[in-house]
């Protein structure tokens, strides 16, 4: 579905839980997902987290953001690619309910996941591939996004990202996998994997 935002129109990919009869059924959470600067909402670890989450009773929404919608690379100004996030994921909201929210993205929408996480009342952060640094430039560390966040942030980021890794005093969690890059492509199911715990938290109980 389009959503317009004062900053341009989205697109929204919604995936709800289904019972075993294959009929629709309430979401335990919401998970809203997005993706890198570059990049797409199909992009393969984006895709792991959505298969976990719908495993465990969540409802996902996966955010094409405005810059990437009209085409652009550059997500542009931080304020307004918040203020745009913050209005989609009002109106999910408004759809699913009073469920608890999860905020999540990859690379630059793991940055706008955490800087908005406390106005959009989530309950936590799934960030994939934070980029701590720019490449080569460990001076300019955005380690205070992490922990600006307000709730708890589970990180998953590859051993050999450029980007840098986050200290584990950075988030509540920080799994790093042996052999990724920052596109986390190499083994998917093992980011599905170190969030399954995280997210199992808000999940449907069984039975």
């Amino acid at each position: 579905m389009e959503i317009v935002t004062a900053h341009g129109a989205a697109e929204v990919t919604v995936d709800e839980p289904r019972a075993a009869d294959g009929a629709p059924e309430g979401a335990a959470f919401l998970l809203v997902l997005t993706h890198g600067s570059n990049g797409g909402v199909d992009a393969v670890d984006l895709l792991a987290v959505r298969e976990v989450a719908l495993g465990l009773g969540g409802a996902v929404a996966r955010v094409l953001q405005p810059f990437r919608k009209a085409g652009r690379r550059a997500p542009g100004s931080a304020a307004r690619q918040d203020e745009a996030w913050l209005e989609i994921v009002k109106l999910l909201r408004d759809r699913f309910g009073d469920v608890p929210l999860v905020q999540g993205g990859r690379s630059n929408g793991a940055r706008v996941a955490c800087r908005t996480a406390g106005e959009a009342g989530a309950v936590g952060v799934v960030a994939l591939a934070f980029p701590l640094h720019p490449p080569g430039k460990p001076e300019k560390s955005r380690a205070d996004e992490l922990r600006g966040a307000g709730v708890e942030v589970v990180v998953v980021n590859g051993d050999r990202d450029p980007f840098g890794v986050p200290d584990a005093a950075d988030a509540a969690e920080v799994v790093v996998l042996a052999g990724e890059r920052h596109d986390l492509n190499k083994n998917p199911a093992a980011v599905g994997e170190a969030v399954e715990p995280w997210l199992g938290r808000w999940a449907r109980p069984a039975g």
